[in-house]
């Protein structure tokens, strides 16, 4: 694959990703176990598909292949689903998604934390950056009373960041094996959560359409995308094309359903982006160094 069709498949993937929030606001169940059922349910056959397509037959292969990495980094995305479900319910699309892309320092002290992976200077000048427009956002989610949703999102990147670990811990390069196991674990907790609550799985035939064709056609088409383009294109780079889900998340909520954020989730989510910018144009600069 060209470098130049890597690229576009990232960013369409991106752009999939970003109409997360808007259809989420379509559905009329405030449920978050409920809807990660059946998203899943949409996901993964989705999955499964790309995985048979691109092991030439031997999915199960693939999935065996991931071990225990592929169990743990399974299990650490059952929070970051939930939580991105939870906080696109509880708060603004702009506010959760903002936070979501703190996902990458999480994964940075993590890594040092875990595996003792050397943190460059400059990422934690940008941790600390990001530390900044968290506060800001947080304590403006406190004020508007939507701390809760914060929260969510904030463990959904952490989540998300767990699932990272997991793959670099095994030196995995297909990470979607992985993200199928994480998808079947979080049918099987919705499931357990929903039955200890004494609550159903049910919801209404358009919620659980609308579900199912977003966990096929935006999680798990766009996941596919994504990796496709991941394979020619370094991780820095993909750090900087994935904003683009990011920037345009909340386009989509204000253009068709008028939702606005405040001033503080701007002047938050600004800061926090410029992080995530700044590390990632340092990281390039690494790899084009070396």
């Amino acid at each position: 694959m060209r470098y130049g069709l890597g690229v576009g498949l990232v960013v369409l993937a991106g752009l999939i990703w970003s109409t997360q929030g808007l259809i989420i606001r379509q559905i009329d169940s405030t449920s978050t176990w409920a809807i990660l059922f059946w998203r899943s349910a949409g996901t993964l056959p989705v999955l499964f598909l790309f995985i048979t397509l691109s092991s030439r037959g031997r999915p199960f292969a693939s999935l065996r292949k991931a071990g225990i990495a592929g169990v743990i980094g399974g299990l650490g995305l059952v929070f970051a689903f939930a939580g991105s479900i939870y906080s696109m319910q509880a708060t603004t699309i702009a506010n959760a998604v903002f936070l979501f892309s703190a996902s990458p320092f999480f994964a940075a002290i993590l890594g040092w934390l875990i595996l003792g992976e050397r943190v460059r200077q400059a990422t934690w000048a940008a941790i600390a950056l990001a530390v900044a427009g968290m506060f800001i956002m947080v304590r403006e989610g406190l004020s508007a009373g939507a701390l809760d949703g914060n929260i969510a999102a904030l463990t959904s990147a952490l989540g998300f960041a767990a699932f990272t670990i997991a793959l670099r811990w095994h030196r995995l390069e297909d990470m979607l094996p992985a993200i199928l196991l994480g998808a079947a674990f979080s049918m099987v907790v919705a499931a357990g959560v929903q039955g200890v609550e004494g609550q159903s799985l049910m919801l209404s035939p358009r919620d659980i359409a609308i579900s199912m064709a977003l966990g096929g056609g935006i999680v798990g088409l766009g996941l596919s995308m994504y990796t496709l383009g991941s394979r020619v294109i370094p991780a820095a780079e993909l750090t900087l094309l994935s904003q683009i889900e990011v920037l345009m998340s909340p386009v989509w909520v204000w253009l068709f359903l008028d939702e606005k954020a405040t001033a503080g989730t701007f002047l938050g989510g600004a800061v926090l982006t410029a992080a995530v910018v700044f590390n990632g144009l340092v990281g390039a600069r690494a790899m084009a160094r070396a």
